[in-house]
């Protein structure tokens, strides 16, 4: 049992900065190629480990922070989404060291390396086991559209004709702060999203956006890879729902949105029942048919009757779509 407590000890040191503000120091990566050297391990790491005799499946994100530090965040039974029993996580913190990622308890009995892809896992000089680094996929990455869906970007900058002055295409990709020409009222939506690489950004700072529906409520997006899965991280319906799951793949990974949307229904100006939404991030359901109770700031228009576009909010921060295409619900 003691490399069972040694190794929670290891997991237990915290290195928390999630809700802080800080400046940032180097310009935002939109690409691997841009990236720094802590790039290369940040990620999703994933296998069996071995505990007093005891097979489980583990699941670590590592976030890079910049200038060599990192979080580290772990998942008994596997990844969000991925076999993670909901149990308490675990939070460590790391410092690069030449090629390796060291992260290491203040006793020193119980350490994590990283290197080359692969995280070993000891306690007193015996192995638990290795975790490989992996990197996962949507199972609706790339949903082809169905019969009568309105196509808003299909890649290509010809698609610009379809949203209002001020769209950016950019890298096969359109640009954050942009709004639908097409105004829906109740629908299904698909979209793709890369967020851009900010390790050392914290909150609201790292690659934010968000996709307001009718241009009146958000779903957020941001840089949310290993925090807690706030309102007001990535998922969350902005100051109304957490995400049931914290969904939120590494930045310049693309990751999707399917949000089925009902409108808020009016007599007149009088409101009868709210709007309503089912939301799945990266094919996982974080929002069940659940009620928004009121519009979110920022958006294009208040809440109120009648249509709205489709308008992903501009923060300053690099944040990428493509595959944008409505299915208005009959």
């Amino acid at each position: 049992m003691k490399r069972l407590a040694s190794f929670r000890v290891l997991c237990g040191l915290v290195l928390f900065a999630a809700g802080l503000s800080v400046a940032v120091a180097a310009e935002p990566a939109t690409s691997p190629e841009k990236a720094d050297e802590d790039f290369k391990f940040q990620g999703e790491y994933a296998g069996t480990l071995n505990r007093d005799g005891e097979r489980t499946e583990q699941g670590v994100q590592v976030i890079a922070l910049g200038g060599g530090k990192f979080d580290a965040v772990g998942y008994h039974g596997g990844l969000p989404g991925a076999g993670w029993d909901g149990s308490d996580k675990v939070r460590a913190s790391g410092q690069l060291k030449g090629s390796e990622l060291v992260i290491a308890n203040a006793e020193g009995d119980a350490k994590a390396v990283i290197r080359d892809g692969k995280m070993t896992i000891s306690v007193d000089g015996s192995e638990l086991g290795t975790l490989d680094r992996v990197e996962r996929k949507s199972d609706t990455l790339g949903a082809k559209p169905p019969e009568g869906a309105a196509v808003l970007f299909a890649g290509k900058e010809a698609d610009l004709k379809n949203f209002k002055e001020g769209a950016r295409f950019e890298n096969g990709g359109l640009r954050e702060g942009f709004t639908s020409k097409q105004e829906f009222d109740d629908y299904k939506l698909h979209l793709e999203f890369m967020l851009s690489y900010m390790p050392e950004a914290r909150g609201q700072a790292r690659s934010n956006s968000g996709v307001y529906q009718q241009g009146r409520y958000e779903v957020q997006v941001l840089d949310s890879f290993g925090l807690e899965g706030a309102d007001n991280e990535c998922g969350g319906v902005y100051k109304a729902k957490a995400p049931s799951v914290n969904m939120c793949l590494p930045p310049l990974q693309w990751q999707t949105y399917d949000i089925d949307f009902t409108a808020a229904k009016y007599d007149g100006d009088t409101k009868t029942a709210p709007a309503r939404m089912t939301v799945k991030h990266n094919g996982v359901v974080i929002h069940n048919n659940i009620e928004v109770p009121a519009g979110t700031p920022g958006g294009t228009q208040a809440e109120g009757p009648g249509p709205g576009p489709l308008f992903a909010q501009n923060h300053g921060n690099p944040v990428f779509f493509k595959n944008i295409w409505v299915v208005p619900k009959k």
